[in-house]
């Protein structure tokens, strides 16, 4: 009896439940699994949990310390790859005696969309205080700079051998480098003029563009939403921002020989950007099947300095974020092996 009412207040727990041999060998799925995992519970039976989650943000095989502690352990942000899309998961490892051996109850909740919000929230801030800072210390190089530069000028007029000027302009070369990077760093700081525009035929320039340079090896794929409509913005910042985001998953994808980009475009309803909700929203997508952003990097790619990719600056996409933050706008990243997706919110119209 207590056996069957025990199976009936699984069945009917809205948290997914497997349960798992030291072998992380799946023996049993609850009928929250089965909606989880889009399976039923014989077929996920025959997996083991380590073959059933794609690409999980941590080392699965951690599930398996309760064996060796006996204590239950929890991690309350874990994203897992299922049916192609990503969900933050609170997971639990609970070690049991079933069947007269020790196996694992792995409790699996999703994250509140409040959760996520937040999560977001703080990410912004953490972003925005990255770039106050980077910006500061730019204007703080800067300075001296012009000093530099200027006194390089002075000296060459004075030198009394023209054969040293060699050396200062090597001087004001490189300050002049250094000058135009922090130029970078500091990006656009005012808003341009906004007007109607026709957001697909800034996404056609920019494919044109990256088309020149990567289409002799990236397939560039356009599915555009024929009813979104034309809304305030800098035409010039958007293409620019788009621009950045776009030739950066191109570039990725150099090496492949089967380079695949999409570039997609929705309306979408009710969307909250950083705490403001937006009755109407210009959803674009920039999907790529390259090797994916290593996990240890996703949540500061758009900081400056920060690149992916051998050789990059790290400036590209911090740009891109400033362009779009000054359009009320919000850029997401949604990354593992073989599909990597930015996605980017400019909003149309308030609640």
């Amino acid at each position: 009896m207590n056996s069957e009412l025990n199976s009936i207040i699984l069945s009917h727990q809205t948290t997914a439940v497997v349960v798992v041999n030291e072998s992380l060998q799946i023996h049993y799925a609850n009928c929250a699994a089965e909606q989880l995992f889009a399976q039923n519970a014989k077929r996920i039976a025959e997996q083991s949990l380590t073959c059933l989650i794609q690409n999980p943000s941590t080392d699965i095989n951690w599930l398996a310390r309760p064996f060796q502690t006996g204590q239950s352990i929890t991690d309350s942000n874990v994203t897992l790859i299922i049916e192609g899309k990503p969900l933050i998961l609170e997971v639990t490892a609970s070690p049991i005696s079933w069947q007269k051996q020790i196996m694992l109850l792995i409790e699996l909740r999703e994250v509140e969309q409040q959760r996520r919000l937040s999560q977001e929230l703080n990410q912004h801030s953490q972003q925005q205080a990255a770039k106050l800072l980077v910006r500061g210390l730019a204007h703080e190089i800067k300075n001296p700079l012009g000093g530099l530069r200027g006194a390089a000028q002075l000296l060459e007029r004075m030198l009394p051998d023209q054969s040293m000027v060699e050396y200062t302009q090597i001087i004001i070369e490189q300050a002049d480098r250094l000058r135009l990077l922090v130029d970078r760093l500091l990006g656009p700081q005012k808003p341009g003029q906004k007007q109607n525009q026709n957001l697909h035929l800034i996404l056609e320039k920019v494919r044109q563009l990256v088309d020149l340079e990567v289409g002799s090896w990236v397939n560039i794929e356009r599915d555009y939403d024929p009813s979104l409509p034309e809304f305030l913005l800098d035409a010039d910042q958007i293409e620019q921002a788009l621009l950045n985001i776009v030739i950066n998953a191109g570039q990725i994808l150099k090496p492949q020989s089967d380079g695949h980009l999409i570039i997609r475009t929705r309306t979408v309803h009710q969307v909250n950007i950083h705490g403001q909700n937006y009755k109407l929203v210009a959803k674009i997508e920039i999907i790529d099947n390259g090797p994916g952003v290593p996990v240890e990097l996703q949540d500061t790619l758009f900081y400056p300095m920060v690149s992916g990719r051998e050789g990059g600056t790290g400036l590209g996409l911090s740009i891109a974020q400033n362009l779009i933050d000054q359009h009320q706008g919000k850029i997401e990243l949604e990354s593992w092996p073989g599909r990597t997706t930015f996605t980017i919110y400019l909003p149309i119209s308030m609640t």
